[in-house]
């Protein structure tokens, strides 16, 4: 994700760069001011290109899984590329702002002459550059609510309702108040493709097509309690259902005024359009869906996404599986698959940490499906989880100069330790696949 950003700002600011040095050289004077204006240009157009970025990935394109590792891995990018486009609009507004201090520390001399904007962009410019100071003082506060876990995701999901609304009125600033010499170069042409395609995404929002293509209608068939946690839901979707992938997730509606939120689907695919959840509670909504969800009540699902898919693996490279908690669902989904597929001899370590055996409601389902498979050796942690990083049965029952495979689905913080001492002990003999579930 590091090297997918940076490489697009790279070709942002190459791009600025030979307009800016090349083709329209800045005019003579202070270089402070100099200086000033060509940070206002470069730091608006990566904010306006990140968030053009931001707006396409919200409409989730099943098409940019493939390349792009998964749609968990592009809901990670849309949020750090949401908070560094924030972060560059307000560069931009305080590089703004800092006219009057530049005025009073070495005066107007050597400040670049405004240039002409044309009739009607004059006219609106005004109307632009106050649009585009309120909407930066919005995004801010959007970035702090978003970061602020403890704001209810119920209400958070419509403050961030508003960023189409806010993407829009961006563009108008930008077509506005860019320079006019950039529409006849590549920089102009690469900002065109930004703001066209945020500007499509954004409409598509704002009329609620996010993938309206991939939504199933269907009803809930069964709800238990496995555990005082965990909440087990089983939907039937009938023949409309695409299919799905062991390990995949999907979105899915209980209710319209919550929203959609995305789950793991727990089982294989049987054919019949059936799919199963196991839900943890980890707010108001997931606490509360034992006592409100009732058999026979609608639901949608809006998938398959991710490419949590075993079925990817290194055939030749050993396989370690390890989940912590509620992380244990994909493989759920990847046992149960297995089952009807005697053929597919999968030899796979699967670590499961937990934080009491004696009453997790995954261990019984889990004997009983490694059972069947003699190549799947199942391995139950009751320490806690963060014992995984001092269980030396992970790290040192490793052939000299093999390769391994690391399927990890867990807190982000296990995942974290977990890769830092593969790195240091393995040195580079293995991958490591993350399911990267956080979509706020």
């Amino acid at each position: 994700m590091k090297t997918l950003i940076a490489s697009f700002l790279t070709a942002i600011a190459l791009t600025w760069g030979w307009d800016t040095y090349y083709v329209n050289a800045p005019l003579q004077g202070e270089w402070l001011w100099l200086a000033r204006q060509q940070g206002l240009f470069l730091s608006g157009l990566w904010s306006i290109a990140l968030m053009s970025v931001v707006m396409v990935l919200a409409v989730r394109p099943a098409w940019l899984e493939k390349p792009l590792g998964g749609m968990d891995r592009m809901y990670r990018l849309h949020k750090w590329a949401g908070i560094l486009a924030i972060s560059f609009a307000a560069t931009h507004w305080l590089l703004d702002m800092s006219s009057d201090l530049l005025k009073s520390w070495i005066g107007k001399a050597g400040r670049p002459p405004k240039f002409d904007l044309g009739a009607l962009a004059e006219a609106t410019r005004p109307l632009a550059k106050d649009l585009g100071e309120w909407i930066i003082y919005a995004l801010i506060a959007m970035l702090i609510i978003t970061l602020w876990k403890r704001f209810p995701y119920k209400f958070w999901r419509y403050v961030h309702r508003v960023m189409p609304v806010a993407y829009l009125g961006l563009v108008f600033h930008t077509a506005v108040l860019a320079p006019p010499w950039y529409w006849t170069q590549p920089i102009g042409m690469l900002l065109a493709i930004c703001l066209a395609a945020g500007t499509v995404a954004s409409v598509m929002t704002l009329t609620g097509h996010i993938g309206k293509s991939r939504k199933t209608h269907g009803s809930v068939v069964s709800v238990a309690t496995p555990s005082d946690t965990v909440t087990e839901v089983n939907c039937n979707l009938g023949s409309k259902w695409p299919g799905h992938r062991a390990g995949q997730f999907a979105f899915v509606t209980f209710n319209r005024a919550e929203g959609a939120h995305p789950y793991t689907i727990a089982s294989a695919d049987r054919h019949d359009g059936t799919v199963a959840f196991q839900i943890k509670a980890l707010g108001d909504h997931t606490s509360g869906l034992a006592e409100t969800l009732t058999v026979g009540q609608a639901v949608t699902v809006e998938g398959p996404y991710g490419c949590f898919d075993f079925t990817r693996s290194d055939p030749g490279a050993r396989q370690i599986w390890i989940a912590g908690g509620i992380g244990i669902t994909p493989f759920l989904s990847w046992l149960e698959s297995l089952q009807d597929n005697a053929a597919q001899q999968t030899s796979a370590d699967l670590h499961y940490f937990v934080s009491d055996a004696g009453v997790d409601p995954f261990i019984k389902r889990l004997e009983f499906l490694c059972a069947n498979l003699s190549g799947v050796r199942l391995y139950i942690h009751s320490t806690g989880r963060s014992s995984v990083v001092a269980n030396d049965r992970l790290f040192n029952e490793i052939v000299p100069g093999a390769r391994s495979e690391v399927w990890f689905c867990g807190p982000n913080g296990l995942a974290n330790k977990l890769q830092k001492r593969f790195k240091s002990e393995w040195q580079g003999r293995y991958t490591f696949h993350q399911e990267a579930f956080e979509m706020r």
